[in-house]
């Protein structure tokens, strides 16, 4: 559901309904925290990404520190 489709959303008028401008006072408030919601989720992806990117080079960066000489063709361990 997004922000616009909460504001623009029609109810039928009923004998002793709510109050029209009360409903859409409370639309405008939910479709405004909606967009909240929604840009902060857009942030946080964008953020997970970023993390995510940045954990994937130092992993990278690692595994090449951290492998052993290749010019070694014998076992030079202690075992």
């Amino acid at each position: 559901m997004t922000p616009h489709e909460v504001r623009t959303r029609e109810f039928a008028a009923r004998w002793r309904g709510v109050d029209p401008l009360e409903v859409r006072e409370f639309q405008a408030r939910v479709a405004d925290e909606l967009a909240d919601l929604n840009e902060t989720v857009r942030l946080l992806s964008q953020e997970n990404d970023r993390i995510k990117r940045a954990l994937r080079d130092w992993q990278t960066m690692h595994a090449r520190e951290c492998r052993p000489p290749q010019e070694h063709s014998h076992n030079s361990g202690h075992w």
